[in-house]
C-alpha cells in the first residue's frame, strides 16, 4: 500500500493530508487578498497613474503612464486566478514564478489606486526599498547564522541597536567612519556573546534570553545616551558621526534608470550583497557549512563523528552578533547620521520573521527582507501622495504586511531540528 505522502503518490497527483491542509491555508490568504485586489480595482479612480523613472537627481527618461483602472482590473483578475489555481490543485513547479506575479499584481493593483491622477515615484521606491532593507538583511543573516547551528537569537534586536550606538559615538571621536564599522562590529559581537554563555554554556530559555538581551541593550545604549549624547554638548562631541558618501560602481552606475538608483550606494549596503554570498557559499559549499548545519540538525549524531557541537555553535552566534552589529552601523553612518534612542525600531524582530519566511536559507531571507523593506519604503511614497488612508494605518502596514506573510509561511517550513534545543556533551 502506497502513502499518499510518497514520491509515486505525488507523481499521481494525490496528496497529504498534511500538504492539502499547507495549500487550503495559504490559498485562503492569497483568496483574501485577492478580493482586496478586486475591492480596489473597482474604486480606481479613472485616469492615469504615472511611474516616474527619473534618477535621484532628477535626470532621467519621463515617467511610464498608465489607465488606473484598466490596469487594475486586470491585475486584480491575474490575482484571482492564481488564488483559484492554487485552491483548486497549487502551483505546482510554477510556485515560485506565479506566487511573484501575484504579489507584483496585487502590489500594482494597490499603487493604481492609490496613486490615480497622480505620479508615483518608481525610482525613490527601488531605492528606499534597498536602504530599509540594508539592516533587515544583515540582521536576518545573523539569524540564519544562528539558527542554522541550533541556536535561536532573538537578540537581534539588540545587536543592532547596540551596533548602531556603538558607530555613532566611535566614528564621532575617531573621526573614522571605518573605526566606526568596526565597533559597532565589537558591539554586536559581545551582545551574541552574552547570548553564546547563557544559552550554551549555561542552557538558559534562549527565547526569553533573547527578550533580556534586548531589554538590557535598550537600556545600556538609552542610559549611555543619558550620560552622553543628552548633555549640553554631548551631541557634537559623541553622536556627530556624518553619513557614508555613496560610491558609484564603474560601467553599472551609468545604466539608465537602474544604474543610478541600485549601483551608487554606500559601502555598507556593498558590504551587505557580499556577505549575503559568502555566506550562501559557507554553508552550503564548505565543510564548516555543513558541520554547522548538522549541528543544527542533529548534534548528537554530529558529535559522533568528532564535530565541535559547543564550538560551532558559538562561532555561529559570535559570527552572527558580528554581521547584526554592522547592520546596527547602518542606521547611523550609513543612514541617519546620528544615534537615537531605540532607533532600530522593532526592525530586529522583523528580521527574525525574514529567517522564517526565508526558510532558514541567506537567500531566502534577503528576498523576504527585501519585502519587509519595500512595504516600508511604500508607506512613505503613500504618505507623500496623501491617500485616503490615514497615517496611523500606513504605519502599521508594515508589521501588519509582516504578520500576514508569516502566518502565510507557517505550516510550509521546517526549522532546523535542533533549533533551540540545549546541548549537553
Amino acid at each position: 500500500m502506497i502513502s499518499s505522502g510518497t514520491p509515486v503518490a505525488a507523481a499521481r497527483g494525490l496528496e497529504s493530508p498534511e500538504l492539502r491542509r499547507r495549500r487550503l491555508r495559504l490559498g485562503a490568504l492569497l483568496a483574501v487578498l485577492a478580493i482586496i485586489a478586486v475591492a480596489l480595482a473597482s474604486i480606481t479612480g479613472h485616469g492615469d497613474v504615472a511611474f516616474g523613472l527619473a534618477a535621484p537627481g532628477g535626470s532621467g527618461p519621463g515617467p511610464v503612464r498608465l489607465p488606473a483602472a484598466p490596469t487594475a482590473v486586470v491585475l486584480a483578475i491575474i490575482a484571482v486566478i492564481i488564488a483559484a489555481v492554487h485552491l483548486r490543485r497549487g502551483l505546482g513547479r510554477w510556485s515560485g514564478l506565479l506566487f511573484t506575479v501575484f504579489g507584483i499584481a496585487f502590489v500594482v493593483t494597490f499603487i493604481c489606486w492609490a496613486a490615480a491622477g497622480k505620479t508615483f515615484p518608481l525610482t525613490n521606491q527601488i531605492q528606499g526599498t534597498l536602504a530599509l532593507s540594508t539592516p533587515l538583511i544583515l540582521g536576518a543573516l545573523a539569524g540564519v547564522l544562528c539558527e542554522r547551528a541550533g541556536v535561536i537569537n532573538i537578540a537581534i534586536e539588540g545587536q543592532l541597536l547596540a551596533g548602531a550606538f556603538a558607530a555613532a559615538v566611535v566614528a564621532t571621536v575617531s573621526g573614522s567612519f571605518l573605526v566606526g564599522a568596526v565597533a559597532a562590529i565589537v558591539a554586536g559581537i559581545f551582545v551574541a556573546w552574552l547570548l553564546a554563555v547563557f544559552s550554551i554554556r549555561y542552557l538558559v530559555n534562549q527565547i526569553v534570553l533573547g527578550v533580556v538581551l534586548v531589554v538590557f541593550a535598550t537600556g545600556i545604549t538609552g542610559y549611555l545616551f543619558d550620560q552622553l549624547i543628552a548633555l549640553p554638548d554631548g551631541s557634537a562631541r559623541f553622536n556627530n558621526p556624518g553619513v557614508l558618501q555613496p560610491i558609484a560602481v564603474p560601467v553599472l552606475s551609468s545604466i539608465p534608470i537602474l544604474g543610478p538608483t541600485v549601483f551608487d550606494q554606500t559601502a555598507l549596503v556593498y558590504t551587505m550583497v557580499v556577505l549575503v554570498a559568502v555566506i550562501t557559499v559557507a554553508l552550503y559549499r564548505t565543510r564548516w557549512g555543513l558541520r554547522m548545519r548538522a549541528v543544527g540538525e542533529h548534534p548528537r549524531a554530529a558529535a559522533t563523528v568528532g564535530i565541535g557541537v559547543l564550538r560551532i555553535r558559538y562561532e555561529a552566534v559570535l559570527l552572527g552578533g558580528a554581521v547584526a552589529g554592522l547592520g546596527g552601523a547602518y542606521f547611523t553612518i550609513g543612514s541617519t547620521g546620528g544615534f537615537v534612542k531605540e532607533m532600530s525600531a522593532g526592525n530586529g524582530f522583523i528580521a527574525l520573521a525574514a529567517v522564517i519566511m526565508g526558510r532558514w536559507h541567506p537567500i531566502g531571507a534577503t528576498c523576504a527582507a527585501l519585502f519587509f523593506g519595500f512595504t516600508k519604503a511604500l508607506e512613505g511614497q503613500l504618505q507623500v501622495l496623501a491617500t485616503p488612508i490615514p497615517t496611523e494605518v500606513l504605519q502599521m502596514t508594515p508589521y501588519l504586511l509582516t504578520v500576514i506573510a508569516v502566518a502565510g509561511a507557517v505550516g510550509q517550513v521546517r526549522p532546523p531540528r535542533a533549533d533551540g534545543e540545549p546541548y549537553v556533551p
